[in-house]
């Protein structure tokens, strides 16, 4: 588990580019429609050749040049499509020039695409498959779920920006071997200190040594292959509000595939996440709300998830050495795969679990982030970070991975930390005073719903 969480924690590149806001931030090429029609390059080039004969393939090479919009203004057309030219063929030599073109065709489409891939990464096949198809139903789950965090990133970072009135500044970034992520950052907000709302693509390659790791969950993984392709995708969000009234909030859905690089066939695939509360000051109704939001979630697609979750949950995120825990919990879960339910179902169980983000959190921020508070009160908050910083740098194997992996994008892997916390040496708070309160609730966790 530690594996597979960290390398799609890590999610990383080597550098970013240019820096805009969101308000100009568009999808990535292929979620966007063409008004042209979709045609592959390949099977354009092979159909009209026999349409048209020899005469054609300039034209055509122009067309697929163009992208497949628009005919090119140097290249007339008849009402037909038909591009026109000088000069008559006699019918005859046209017939016989086109029986041996047709032959050769025959041989060129039946080698030529084959040809085409095998030379193809994972991430060059994809990269393909979307310019020339788009993301479909039908497509590979990585590439719908990489589609689907992106649509959700920007339906969160716009809600936030509702309940700030600031933008969030946004870095894209690319990586050298496939992937890349945009990385959606307010800092200084109005009810936000500090908030980050990542999304991350990555392609790499297992070696032996990690896929035997790896097989200790993963039984169809191959023990006998040198290496394996992998894709993780991902969406990360981290919120820290100013207001000590107001809750931190965590939240991380992801998608890990593994594939044989001989033929980019899947070998094995799972899904992980979760989302969690971490308040300085306790209100026992936002608490239910969080944890009812995402229980009917997990409810609609199995009774269990919720229970077996919250416990998962409330077991990671723990600061061991000081026995309590980071937060008030929700859930968290990895490994999920074709031995708990298929494919699928499981993708629609994610896909409910982030678009319930928005009514989870925002009544709670809303209801929090304008109440009084005193500075005695801001200093705890800044107390309770402290132990947030903690957990995330000691214990949490996503970050340590990421931090210790070549290359890696560091703003990215430390987004997650507050702007500001404080470390007092031995601070304990008052009997009978809230403070406390919180504190006997982290050092035994309960039940909320």
């Amino acid at each position: 588990m530690s594996v597979v969480r960290s390398v799609s924690a890590s999610l990383s590149a080597s550098s970013p580019s240019a820096t805009t806001t969101f308000r100009a931030y568009r999808p990535p090429l292929y979620f966007q429609r063409s008004s042209a029609p979709a045609l592959r390059p390949s099977f354009f080039n092979h159909s009209a050749r026999i349409r048209h004969g020899v005469r054609a393939l300039p034209a055509i090479q122009r067309h697929v040049s163009n992208g497949g919009g628009a005919p090119n203004p140097s290249g007339p057309s008849d009402p037909r499509g038909r591009p026109q030219g000088p000069g008559v063929w006699a019918p005859k030599t046209r017939i016989a020039i086109g029986v041996v073109f047709v032959g050769a065709l025959i041989y060129s489409m039946a080698t030529e695409d084959v040809q085409q891939l095998d030379g193809l990464s994972l991430a060059e096949q994809d990269k393909l498959t979307k310019r020339e198809s788009g993301v479909t139903n039908s497509s590979p789950m990585r590439l719908r779920m990489e589609k689907f965090i992106h649509e959700q990133q920007k339906e969160i970072v716009s809600s936030l920006e509702e309940v700030d009135g600031k933008f969030f500044q946004v870095d894209t970034w690319e990586r050298p071997h496939g992937g890349g992520g945009i990385t959606c950052v307010l800092q200084d907000g109005n009810v936000f200190e500090k908030a980050g709302v990542n999304t991350s693509v990555v392609y790499g390659t297992l070696p032996r040594a990690a896929i035997a790791k790896m097989r200790v969950n993963h039984k169809a993984l191959d023990p006998d292959v040198e290496s394996l392709e992998f894709f993780a995708a991902g969406l990360s969000l981290v919120l820290h509000p100013w207001n000590p009234m107001a809750p931190t909030v965590h939240l991380n859905y992801r998608y890990f595939e593994t594939c044989d690089p001989r033929d980019n066939n899947t070998h094995a695939w799972w899904f992980g996440g979760g989302c969690d509360l971490t308040p300085s000051y306790l209100f026992d109704e936002d608490a239910i709300h969080f944890h009812k939001t995402i229980k009917d979630v997990c409810d609609r697609h199995d009774r269990a998830y919720y229970p077996r979750f919250k416990k998962w949950c409330d077991d990671y995120f723990n600061n061991k050495h000081r026995s309590e825990s980071r937060g008030i919990g929700g859930i968290f879960f990895d490994d999920l795969d074709e031995t708990e339910k298929d494919q699928e179902q499981l993708f629609s169980f994610i896909q409910d679990c982030l678009k319930a983000f928005i009514p989870q959190y925002r009544p709670i921020i809303e209801r929090r982030k304008d109440m009084p508070y005193t500075d005695e009160e801001k200093q705890w908050q800044q107390i309770r970070r402290g132990r947030y910083v903690e957990f995330n740098l000691v214990h949490d194997r996503g970050t340590s991975f990421g931090l210790n992996t070549p290359g890696s994008r560091v703003e990215s892997i430390l987004m997650s930390l507050p702007l500001t916390a404080r470390w007092q040496y031995m601070h304990e708070p008052e009997k009978g005073s809230r403070e406390e309160r919180l504190l006997s609730v982290l050092r035994k966790p309960q039940e909320w719903v």
